[in-house]
């Protein structure tokens, strides 16, 4: 089982400094746990979050399907 880090998290349309910092076990998950915990506003059926590992500074953006939380990579 992957171990948890910690990543940062914010809307893509947004600035890093609105980041809120969470913990999961992958890049897929603290999009989800971000979902979970902050509930932000989307403006259709979806939603596209940045997300950056905190440790290592990789980041990765992915389109969250708010009805079945499916993650796909932003385009």
């Amino acid at each position: 089982m992957p171990r948890a880090r910690a990543f940062s998290v914010h809307g893509q349309d947004e600035t890093p400094s609105r980041g809120r910092r969470v913990t999961a076990s992958s890049f897929e998950a603290a999009a989800l746990v971000f979902l979970e915990a902050h509930h932000p506003d989307a403006d259709g059926d979806e939603i596209s979050l940045l997300i950056e590992d905190c440790g290592s500074g990789e980041r990765q953006c992915f389109r969250i399907d708010l009805a079945t939380g499916e993650t796909t990579p932003c385009d």
